[in-house]
């Protein structure tokens, strides 16, 4: 019975063109199929080896190679070596160019790019969530940003807007009946953010959410002399923190996060 040996060539990981082979593959015995990875070339004497190998032990090669002139000369030297080669993606890339009309990029390792960059807002999601409204105040310390501020200052919201920016940001409901927690004292003054709000607006927001829920508005949660109480208290703590204020009075949660973003890119790499 023959065997098949597939080398995969790639400028980069090489994965795409393995699950294209291992795709290939699974309509035959899986013993039928031998792969051997080629990752990461960057040289035409690697690409001459493979060949000669491949030669030797009439392999097929099966590549992913972006850059034109690594592609062109691989399909040179195994057409003269009368070795079977597959180009998996340059036909896509060229019937892509003529499509769109534009010129590839010709860089290896983008589709990897775009993969760690979409892992990294997901893990950043998963932290807003995890570490929503001072739930574990273990988060405070593993984040990026940490955002503080009484009840109805946007902080969730914030949170996952941030978060879609790929940070992690934990953020700590500012209550005068609880100890914030000791944590929230270790946290580099650039990394924390607190979100003033005048009581005006505050006893508009907490009136209006009162409603929504179908309860009283006139409730204590909306009152006034209770509203300061609680703005007193975040502001003494504030003071005593020493970290970054941001009025969000007046501001939406895009304005706001957009400040806070070019505000900790500034101080972070400044």
């Amino acid at each position: 019975m023959n065997k098949a040996l597939v080398y995969v060539i790639s400028d980069s990981v090489g994965e795409t063109a393995e699950l294209v082979v291992k795709a290939a593959a699974s309509q035959f015995n899986h013993s039928d199929v031998e792969m051997r990875r080629v990752p990461y070339v960057e040289d035409k004497e690697t690409l001459d080896e493979v060949v000669t190998l491949a030669q030797e032990s009439n392999a097929i090669l099966a590549f992913t190679l972006v850059v034109p002139e690594m592609r062109n000369y691989l399909l040179k030297i195994a057409s003269e070596a009368n070795v079977q080669v597959i180009d998996i993606i340059g036909p896509m890339i060229n019937h892509m160019k003529d499509a769109i009309g534009k010129t590839p990029r010709h860089e290896p390792g983008l589709v990897h790019k775009l993969d760690e960059d979409y892992f990294r807002r997901v893990e950043a999601i998963e932290f807003a969530v995890k570490y929503d409204d001072g739930r574990d105040p273990r988060g405070i310390l593993l984040a990026d940003i940490v955002l503080i501020g009484v009840s109805r200052t946007s902080k969730t919201p914030l949170s996952q807007y941030l978060a879609h920016k790929r940070l992690k940001v934990a953020n700590v409901p500012i209550v005068p009946e609880v100890d914030p927690p000791e944590e929230l004292f270790k946290v580099p003054p650039n990394k924390c953010f607190a979100l003033k709000i005048s009581p005006e607006k505050l006893n508009d927001i907490r009136k209006e959410r009162l409603i929504a829920l179908g309860l009283n508005a006139e409730a204590s949660y909306a009152n006034m002399e209770r509203i300061k109480e609680e703005l007193e208290y975040f502001n003494k703590l504030v003071n005593k923190m020493n970290c970054q204020v941001i009025d969000v009075s007046n501001k939406a949660v895009e304005e706001t996060a957009n400040l806070i973003l070019s505000i900790y890119q500034g101080k972070r790499f400044n």
